[in-house]
């Protein structure tokens, strides 16, 4: 029999501005957008850990993100 001992998943997210937006609203729009993406993961205690968070130029933001996989025990991956 086979057991999960540990699971994640580790993810890039690009959180972009909409085509034809205006950079500064679009941005202010994408951090919003980032904030309450952080939120629903505590919400639902998801277990996760941010690696990187960019950025870039046009006011988009990149993260990379290890998160826990379903209800998964995570082991050492968050560490």
């Amino acid at each position: 029999m086979k057991r999960i001992e540990a699971a994640c998943i580790c993810q890039v997210l690009h959180f972009q501005l909409k085509d034809g937006e205006e950079q500064e609203y679009g941005s202010k729009r994408v951090r919003q957008e980032v904030s309450h993406y952080k939120e629903s993961l505590d919400r639902a205690r998801t277990k996760y850990k941010i690696l990187e968070e960019t950025v870039l130029q046009d006011g988009s933001i990149r993260i990379r993100i290890i998160k826990q996989y379903n209800q998964s025990p995570v082991g050492d991956y968050l560490n």
